[in-house]
C-alpha cells in the first residue's frame, strides 16, 4: 500500500486494470500496443475524469497536481505574457481548461449534496487514492490497483469507485458496466486490496452524470458480481502471462492464426 500521485502510480511497475482489460474485450495485440503507446490514449475526457476524482476525493491537494489555464487572449502581447508565466509556474502539473474546471466544481457540489454518496466517499476511516502493488501468486506477474476510496459504511468495509457516466437511469449504467469492464475492475481491485491487507471488502460504485444537474447514484455490487469479475481477472492475467512467456501477442485471428468464418444471415 502506497501513497503517491496518480502520475507516479501510472509510471510505477505493474500491470493495471486498464492495461489488462483489452485482453478481455479485444486482443492481446491491442493490449500490448496500448501499454507501449500510453500517450496515444490521452483525451480531454480522461483529463477531466482525473481532475474530477482529485477535486471530489482530495480537494485540499487538487492544486498540487493540477493547474487551471487562465482565460486570456493569447493573440495579444499581454495574453502571451500571462500564458507564458502560467506555463512556468505550473510546470510538472496537469493543465486543465478553465471551462473544464468550472464543470467539475459543479459536479463536486452535486456530490456534496447527495447524502448516500457522501456516506461512501467520506465514510468511516475513509482513505483516498491509495496505490496497492502485489505479485500475482499464480503467474508471478506484478500487478497494481488504485482504488478511489476505502471506507466503512454501516459497519462493512468497501472499496468504492467513482465513475462519471452518460446516464444513471435504470439500465444505462449497467450498459457501461459491460462495455468498460467494471465487473472485471471490481474483481481485480478486491484481489489487490486482499493481497495487501488479507481482508475481504465489498465493492460499490458512485456514478455521476456528466451533464447538469450532475445526478448521482450509488450501486452496491453483490458477491456474485465481484466473484465473476475475479474470474475474469484470473483468465486475463493468465492469458497476459502466456503471451509474455511465448512472445505471442496475437490478434483477432487467435493464437493459432486461424481465419474467421462468416455465417449465414440468420446468425446475425
Amino acid at each position: 500500500m502506497s501513497g503517491m500521485s496518480n502520475r507516479e502510480y501510472r509510471q510505477a511497475e505493474g500491470v493495471s486494470r486498464s492495461d489488462l482489460w483489452p485482453i478481455v474485450s479485444q486482443t492481446p495485440e491491442i493490449c500490448k500496443w496500448n501499454m507501449e503507446n500510453p500517450e496515444e490514449k490521452e483525451t480531454k475526457a480522461l483529463l477531466e475524469g482525473r481532475a474530477a476524482h482529485k477535486l471530489i476525493l482530495e480537494p485540499d491537494e487538487f492544486f498540487d497536481e493540477f493547474a487551471v489555464c487562465p482565460q486570456c487572449d493569447r493573440r495579444t502581447k499581454e495574453g502571451k505574457e500571462i500564458y507564458a508565466k502560467f506555463l512556468t509556474e505550473s510546470e510538472g502539473k496537469e493543465v486543465l481548461p478553465a471551462e473544464s474546471y468550472e464543470m467539475i466544481q459543479e459536479m463536486a457540489e452535486a456530490i456534496k449534496k447527495n447524502g448516500i454518496a457522501m456516506r461512501f466517499l467520506q465514510g468511516q476511516g475513509a482513505l483516498h487514492e491509495l496505490s496497492y502493488f502485489w505479485e500475482d501468486p499464480e503467474t508471478g506477474e506484478a500487478c497494481k490497483v488504485r482504488p478511489d476510496c476505502i471506507a466503512s459504511v454501516d459497519g462493512k468495509k468497501y472499496i468504492i469507485d467513482y465513475k462519471t457516466t452518460e446516464s444513471c437511469a435504470d439500465g444505462a449504467f449497467e450498459r457501461s458496466v459491460r462495455k468498460y469492464g467494471y465487473k472485471f475492475q471490481a474483481g481485480m481491485y478486491r484481489e489487490g486490496v486482499f493481497q495487501n491487507t488479507f481482508e475481504d471488502y465489498g465493492f460499490a460504485f458512485v456514478a455521476q452524470e456528466k451533464k447538469a444537474p450532475y445526478a448521482v447514484r450509488v450501486y452496491i455490487c453483490n458477491e456474485d458480481f465481484i466473484q465473476e469479475g475475479y474470474e475474469q481477472f484470473r483468465a486475463a492475467i493468465a492469458k497476459y502471462h502466456w503471451c509474455k512467456e511465448n512472445d505471442n501477442w496475437y490478434g483477432y485471428e487467435g493464437p493459432e492464426n486461424e481465419p474467421s468464418e462468416l455465417l449465414g444471415e440468420g446468425e446475425y
